[in-house]
């Protein structure tokens, strides 16, 4: 199979409010970054890919307007999708396989300041039976986590400690919104405290991948995806345990994570990765991604969010594809070898997408 990697990742600083910033305003620092990083020029990218939501920005085809951060003409092959970033990379990753192109520029963003998040995301429920009832996506999350605690799997001080690690993580993290100590708070929704949930927030990302020697020539040490998959809940949140995501283990199965570098087979046992970089936006989507994915063992060395993860930083429809562009950024500065990452987009898990990505 043809070797692609990702060889440059670039973010934005994410923010409670950008109201006085467009989406083009706040897309174009970062995609410069991305390019200057490989010395690549608008004109050289084979193909460009998006991630994004209408419904964030409340109006239809928002994302064509975002295009002119990059340069539509003269024309370019260009593909957007309506959902998190991390499934954009994916749709580029593909077309790198086949040999369609030798680059691709993949972006995300979300402004989810101007409106009320909570409310918004109903709108991906099922539209017959549970949105007319307007859950919103901090009480499914309580949901979840309720059912973890009555199942015995984890405690309000387990979850407030997962926050803990995660904003001390986020200190060496110059774009993360929430750093430092940060209390648990109240009640939310119980037993969710503020704590245990993300902050809104604002942000862009953008990842370059590249092909075989290419990757080599742009950046000194590519992070290649050695897999990639993603799987799907059924929608219907009443024929599902939330205590348990089996389509982030089979995707985590189908990227390789469990077994051993350069295809070897492993012993079924944790993924042989030193770096996770896990999508949970809340604490308790943590506890299941980790039982999921075996990383809960209490000897395990894998590091966690090293960046903090999404508790410190969550603008939606980016945040999935920055747990790819942090893996991959540790992988480029020697800080990691192979490293596991996760994304995920619907209520408690429902779409889940997994990449190993390893250094040369």
């Amino acid at each position: 199979m043809r070797e692609v990697a990702i060889v440059a990742f670039g973010q934005s600083d994410h923010v409670r409010d950008s109201a006085e910033t467009s989406e083009v305003e706040m897309l174009m620092p970062v995609l410069h970054e991305v390019l200057d990083r490989t010395g690549l020029a608008a004109r050289d990218i084979g193909f460009t890919c998006s991630g994004s939501s209408d419904y964030l920005a409340g109006r239809a085809f928002s994302f064509t307007m975002a295009l002119d951060g990059v340069g539509a003409w003269p024309p370019i092959s260009e593909s957007h999708v309506e959902t998190d970033g991390a499934w954009a990379l994916y749709e580029a990753w593909v077309k790198l396989l086949t040999g369609e192109a030798e680059t691709a520029l993949v972006y995300a963003y979300g402004k989810s300041s101007p409106g009320d998040v909570r409310e918004v995301l109903t709108r991906q429920l099922d539209p017959y039976y549970v949105a007319p009832l307007w859950p919103d996506s901090v009480a499914l999350a309580a949901l979840q986590a309720q059912a973890l605690i009555d199942a015995g799997l984890t405690d309000e001080r387990a979850l407030a400690g997962i926050a803990a690690r995660s904003r001390a993580a986020a200190e060496s993290n110059p774009h993360a919104q929430l750093r430092g100590a940060v209390p648990p708070g109240e009640h939310l929704v119980a037993p969710l405290r503020t704590g245990d949930c993300p902050p809104i927030g604002d942000g862009a990302a953008a990842v370059v991948l590249a092909a075989g020697d290419t990757a080599r020539r742009l950046t000194e040490r590519p992070a290649w995806i050695r897999g990639l998959d993603h799987r799907i809940e059924a929608h219907s949140l009443g024929v599902r345990d939330l205590t348990d995501s089996p389509s982030t283990r089979l995707a985590a199965e189908r990227a390789g994570a469990f077994q051993l570098p350069h295809g070897l087979k492993g012993m079924g046992g944790a993924p042989m990765v030193d770096t996770a970089e896990l999508h949970a936006p809340f604490t308790s989507q943590e506890v299941v991604l980790r039982r999921a994915l075996k990383l809960d063992a209490p000897d395990s060395t894998v590091r966690i969010n090293p960046s903090g993860g999404p508790l410190a930083a969550n603008p939606i429809m980016a945040a999935g594809l920055i747990r790819l562009g942090e893996a991959a950024a540790r992988i480029h500065r020697g800080e990691s070898d192979r490293a596991l990452a996760h994304a995920t987009s619907g209520p408690c898990l429902q779409q889940n997408l997994v990449a190993v990505l390893e250094g040369e």
